[in-house]
């Protein structure tokens, strides 16, 4: 069989397996989070959250609420660097997003039943 029937032969069985796919997957709840990223910030939305006093404060300074953390814990960056993931209980992820065009930074305490917000911040360039 030559090389164009292969992939003419491929295409049709990809696109038919993508079009299978979309019909049994449309209206479910279904997410790809397969990187360290996204399955974090997914386990960091799902939790009951708790804020620290100055996170409140930080917050209400800047006449925010609890839609912007919603906001970066959608659409964020953990920094994996700036992290403390080698502890056995909670694990403290450093997470940056956008929100109203400024760079702002948390701290995020993560346990098993709940996640802390210890500290928000603006972003420094």
């Amino acid at each position: 069989m030559k090389l164009a029937a292969r992939l003419a032969y491929y295409s049709v069985g990809f696109f038919i397996g993508i079009i299978i796919l979309m019909f049994f997957l449309s209206g479910k709840k279904t997410s790809c989070d397969y990187g360290p990223d996204a399955r974090v910030l997914k386990n960091l939305r799902i939790k009951d959250k708790n804020y620290q006093p100055e996170a409140l404060l930080f917050l209400k300074e800047n006449q925010m609420d609890s839609t912007a953390v919603e906001k970066v814990l959608n659409s964020g960056d953990v920094d994996f660097s700036n992290s403390n993931t080698q502890l056995d209980s909670c694990k403290v992820y450093a997470v940056k997003g956008e929100v109203n065009e400024k760079m702002l930074f948390m701290r995020i305490e993560n346990c098993d039943n709940q996640a802390t917000i210890q500290e928000i911040s603006f972003q420094k360039d």
